[in-house]
């Protein structure tokens, strides 16, 4: 079977870049191992994603935003930074008073992917096949994968977005960078009997990461990083224990907490590919970069870097041109790996730093904490980055 384009991943980034080609009128192949209705059905993870002004408005661009139900979007207005039992905070804003726009809003994880799925089920041009890649490679005419159910594709391009351990990269030579944080991150929303503000809170605390998500006046999405000897022993508590024991660990600063639903663990593995590119091939979401999730700019900036990419498929497609050639991949890759290295770089360097709780870490962190409350223009630069509106495809 031949396509335009092949996409291994119906994870929401792939799914997102499958919609825009598929409205744009290519073919495309679009794999996973997944049932379909797995896909059309996604269990709650657990998962709550931070989306900035840009993605949401490529997400009304790719006709998912008016998928998401109303009350599962939740917003975002303000960002504190915590350091260790220090009451002081580095809040980030978007401006002043009530009428100030969020800095973003909250989707649940499994809302998107199902938004996502049902933009690309109306999409005429999608072959959708229940497998798993088995083989892939290229030639300078075309890329080339075999599927465990015998299906044999052929297209102009293939593109991976099967997660930051893509077996499509390892199979294609591409390496990435990984960075094992040694720690496991527990997710689970949480009744509070004081209501929040509808700020996130990052918290470094001394052996332990927080984070809380505001959901409802009273509900949040609570993180807690720990290792995984901890991180087995908090998971083991009955669910009275359990939450007694998260109020705590956030000093009660939101009163008593009760557990709603079962908490999900997922091991903190960061991941940079070598190259975002090969002959014929293409990598995007965390198959590009996979984000540690503390500066919560993951599933952004793969949603931005698939945006990149379609645009210039599409262009090439309109204009007759090789929409797998060097003329499209080549600056794809330039300016993903522009728009993604420095902040990876950095995050990583946030992470080493915060989770270091050595006294002269916890200083250095501290002061660096009440430097950045005092400069305004960086605050102001870090929540324009995040208010601001990209053009979408066209």
């Amino acid at each position: 079977m031949r396509v335009d384009v092949a996409v291994i991943g119906a994870g929401p980034v792939g799914l997102c870049f499958t919609r825009a080609l598929a409205a744009a009128g290519l073919s495309v192949a679009l794999v996973d191992k997944q049932s379909m209705a797995t896909l059309r059905d996604p269990v709650p993870d657990g998962r709550e994603i931070a989306l900035h002004h840009a993605s949401q408005a490529i997400l009304k661009a790719l006709d998912i935003w008016h998928r998401l139900p109303a009350d599962a979007i939740s917003p975002l207005r303000d960002a504190r930074v915590f350091n260790g039992d220090s009451p002081f905070a580095m809040t980030i804003s978007s401006g002043r008073g009530d009428s100030r726009q969020p800095l973003g809003v909250l989707v649940p994880n499994y809302r998107l992917r199902q938004a996502a799925f049902d933009a690309v089920a109306e999409c005429d041009g999608v072959v959708w096949h229940e497998a798993a890649l088995q083989r892939i490679d290229s030639d300078s005419r075309h890329a080339r994968l075999w599927l465990d159910d015998g299906t044999r594709l052929e297209a102009d391009l293939a593109v991976a977005a099967d997660s930051r351990f893509s077996e499509a990269r390892r199979q294609m030579g591409i390496g990435a960078e990984m960075c094992d944080n040694g720690r496991s991150m527990l997710v689970c929303r949480m009744q509070h009997d004081k209501a929040h503000d509808q700020s996130a809170w990052e918290w470094f605390d001394h052996g332990q990461t927080l984070a809380l998500l505001p959901l409802g006046p009273h509900e949040s999405s609570v993180v807690v990083t720990l290792p995984k000897r901890e991180m087995e022993s908090l998971t083991a508590l009955d669910d009275e224990t359990f939450s007694t024991h998260i109020a705590a660990r956030f000093d009660y600063r939101l009163g008593d907490m009760r557990k709603q639903g079962e908490p999900a663990v997922y091991p903190l593995v960061s991941t940079y590919a070598h190259r975002f590119v090969a002959r014929r091939f293409a990598l995007v979401g965390d198959a590009a970069v996979g984000m540690h999730p503390v500066t919560a700019h993951g599933f952004n900036l793969g949603l931005q870097g698939q945006q990149e990419l379609a645009r210039r498929v599409i262009v090439a497609h309109r204009q007759a041109q090789d929409i797998g050639g060097r003329a499209v991949l080549g600056p794809y890759e330039r300016h993903h790996r522009l728009a993604t290295g420095p902040l990876y770089v950095a995050t990583q360097a946030i992470v080493s730093l915060y989770t270091d709780d050595r006294p002269p870490a916890r200083l250095l962190r501290h002061a660096g904490l009440r430097l950045a409350e005092r400069v305004t223009p960086l605050k102001m630069a870090i929540a324009h980055h995040l208010t601001r509106q990209k053009p979408p495809i066209s």
